[in-house]
């Protein structure tokens, strides 16, 4: 029986192991010294026989990698693209040893490594194949010391290392690590935790024990602040979660580290223990010192782009770190849209770049915004940050509606910092919507100039607000793991000063999920659903239920479900202006098509998306740009005009493209759209009037067209769609 025995910094590599590597390493010189070897380029780089290790740990660990994919496979490398890596000897000798040490530390003692290599005169293509064997398991773990400070059941779970599992060295030392830490953040800053194991490699069990010394349990004494300017102490001394008197817990200076980044006013914040022993007998404090340095007072923004619905854009903006002093912050921001396509800047876009605009009645004057906003941290306590901010803006939906207004918006966040932060937000706007004819005559039965002249009035809006997140991804541009819930809930009514017209309850529910796949691909998926409850309001004698068009659900777009344009799913209404059909003869035949039908969204009071995509590395240029497999599924209602169900449900998938760029992914999808146009209420109309048509005596009216077609051709049923971001 052979035994190995280890403890905390001592020896982890057998002298078997280390008198190989030098061996191999002095008979591999000797050997290319006395020969002239031609450099083999790398065209595959395989495994064999792993199942413990995957392939990608492993290739990660060696020196030997092959070319791009653009230099291995024959049918592209004649071009020359593609990065060439060279067979080197030495290197793939030195890597059989590599691997050995990989699976030893793993707890695979008995683990067996050869190479296959077929040379020609300039290519190589290498094979490692690996005979694992059995795995000397922990069959006995020991925690010491820890069972007067520490749950040790709970802890037991919690570690990375588990009796029955190999006896993984990395994972021993990640379980010791975490040990340090649960005493770290229990006030034991000088807590030592010691390593020790018995390894038997022929009856492959392993016995190992981790001991724990905390120490004096300390409290913190003094906090002192080095590096302020402009920002007061007193400021930062209550942004900080550490106080002199609490416990000392080591996550505390992480978070206090975090909390100071937050504010926005400091280039860099560090926040450390200095003592590095405890002191006298009596002494049970340690000193924390703060270390800031404040970023530039001012900061300017300026930014353009481009959308095809947006046109061209331009913002810009002006900031103030710590204004007045309390590390307020205040901002300007100002922006313009539909450059090119609306007056005073139209310079014909819409019939060129901007073809999208080309049919919109509400691109043909510019969308604007300029906003002051004022932010206070810790206030009105030290959990919450308020905002204030007043705003002037008109903006416009793709064939719905206008808005102008002028108004302010205060919120506040309570546990701003926090794992699930709190927003309650009021808002209060004077201005005026104004939604296409159409709309109004359809969705509010409002077809009269008079009605629709009252409906476009200037009225004060006024809304209370309340939102819940839970962000747990790793990346807020292009996350690979965790999950974000967003639940918000909106309540407009006479009781917060809203005009009687607008009074309504919205209430949305967002949830995305992010899981990694091996180490570069990713499953996402998202649901996001909403409802309106409005009130229903009297116009020309019929009850109509009134929402807001700004604030009615709408479908479609690069971020929605893929296979409909921007706002295209979901209600419509079809306009004409042919007179020439309008016969009752053609009536009478059926589905009477009209050349010049177009459709306008009315947008619904409930909406339903679900989105799952897959994304996985391209086999061109990986680290720069990656493919994506998508299905979308969603609708848009609206509740009461006609029965929610499964069949209204949409269905597209797709395929998409993104390409990394410090402003996050660019991405280009193409989705399959197999569904006929969705049927709605026909209106005719002029230059002064609009009706609605095809209805009886009795006031029923028929959806238009009675049996819509789908698009002929593959081609025609694809949706292009181009945005900056994740879909999600």
């Amino acid at each position: 029986m052979t035994q190995h025995t280890g403890v905390a910094n001592s020896r982890q590599l057998r002298p078997a192991l280390l008198f190989l590597l030098v061996a191999v390493t002095a008979a591999a010189r000797t050997s290319l010294a006395a020969q002239q070897v031609q450099q083999r380029v790398v065209r595959d780089l395989s495994f064999e026989g792993n199942r413990a290790i995957d392939d990608y740990t492993l290739s990660t660990a060696i020196a030997t990698s092959a070319s791009s994919w653009a230099a291995r496979y024959w049918w592209v490398r004649w071009i020359g693209l593609g990065e060439k890596r060279y067979l080197d000897e030495l290197e793939l000798r030195r890597d059989v040893v590599r691997l050995i040490l990989l699976y030893r530390q793993s707890g695979y003692m008995n683990a067996v490594v050869d190479t296959v290599v077929r040379r020609t005169a300039r290519d190589a293509f290498v094979r490692f194949r690996i005979h694992e064997g059995e795995p000397v398991r922990v069959a006995r773990f020991d925690l010491l010391g820890l069972a007067s400070v520490l749950d040790t059941a709970a802890l037991r779970h919690d570690l990375p290392l588990h009796i029955g599992d190999p006896f993984n060295r990395f994972l021993y030392q990640a379980s010791s690590d975490t040990v340090h830490s649960r005493l770290r953040n229990l006030g034991f800053p000088y807590a030592d935790v010691y390593r020790s194991f018995q390894a038997e490699g022929e009856r492959r069990r392993a016995e190992v024990a981790l001991e724990g010394v905390p120490g004096r349990r300390m409290r913190i004494g003094a906090v002192e602040i080095e590096g302020l300017r402009d920002v007061d102490t007193a400021t930062v001394r209550r942004i900080l979660p550490i106080r002199p008197g609490g416990v000392y817990r080591q996550s505390q200076l992480y978070r206090s580290q975090r909390e100071l980044y937050g504010l926005g006013v400091f280039r860099s914040a560090n926040v450390l223990l200095v003592d590095s022993l405890p002191g006298s007998a009596g002494d049970s404090t340690v000193r924390i010192l703060v270390q800031v340095e404040e970023g530039p007072r001012h900061r300017v923004r300026v930014g353009t782009g481009y959308g095809s619905v947006e046109c061209f854009r331009l913002q810009a903006g002006w900031g103030a770190n710590n204004f007045l002093g309390g590390a307020r912050a205040l901002d300007i921001t100002g922006r313009l849209s539909k450059l090119g396509a609306g007056f005073p800047a139209d310079a014909g876009f819409r019939n060129t770049l901007c073809r999208a605009l080309r049919t919109d009645p509400t691109s043909d004057t510019l969308d604007y915004s300029l906003g002051v906003t004022l932010q206070q941290p810790a206030f009105p306590g030290v959990r919450q940050a308020t905002a204030l901010g007043v705003f002037v803006e008109r903006r416009s939906e793709l064939r719905a509606y206008t808005r102008q207004a002028v108004g302010f918006n205060l919120g506040v966040i309570f546990n701003a910092r926090g794992g699930l932060p709190l927003s309650l937000g009021y808002g209060y706007s004077v201005g005026r919507t104004t939604a296409l004819p159409a709309v109004y005559c359809s969705i509010f039965r409002a077809c009269a100039d008079s009605d629709q002249v009252f409906l476009a009035n200037r009225r004060t809006f006024a809304a209370l607000t309340a939102t819940v997140v839970r962000d747990r991804v790793n990346s807020p541009l292009d996350p690979t793991a965790g999950s974000v819930v967003t639940a918000t809930l909106m309540h407009s009514s006479r009781v917060v000063g809203s005009d009687p017209f607008y009074e309504f309850n919205r209430g949305e529910l967002e949830i995305a999920r992010y899981h990694p796949i091996g180490r570069r691909a990713v499953f996402a998926w998202r649901v996001r659903s909403g409802t309106i409850l409005p009130q229903k309001i009297t116009l020309s004698g019929q009850s109509a239920n009134f929402v807001p068009p700004e604030q009615r659900f709408y479908g479609g777009g690069p971020n929605s479900v893929r296979g409909y344009g921007r706002n295209e799913l979901g209600p419509r209404v079809w306009v004409t202006s042919d007179t020439a059909r309008l016969d009752s003869v053609a009536l009478a035949r059926g589905d009477t098509l009209y050349q010049d039908a177009r459709t306008v969204p009315t947008g619904g009071n409930s909406a339903f998306v679900l989105n799952a995509e897959l994304r996985l590395p391209s086999p061109v240029f990986p680290q720069r740009m990656r493919l994506g497999l998508f299905v979308d599924v969603g609708q848009v209602w609206e509740r009461g005009e006609e029965l929610v169900s499964v069949k209204g449900v949409r269905v597209t998938p797709g395929v998409g493209v993104r390409f990394a760029t410090p402003l996050g992914p660019v991405r280009l999808d193409v989705a399959y759209n197999g569904y006929a146009p969705e049927s709605g209420p026909l209106l005719f109309q002029t230059d002064s009037t609009i009706t609605r048509i095809h209805c009886t005596s009795s006031g029923q009216c028929d959806r238009y067209p009675k049996n819509p077609r789908t698009p002929d051709g593959f081609f025609r049923r694809l949706v292009l769609q181009f945005a900056v971001g994740q879909a999600f």
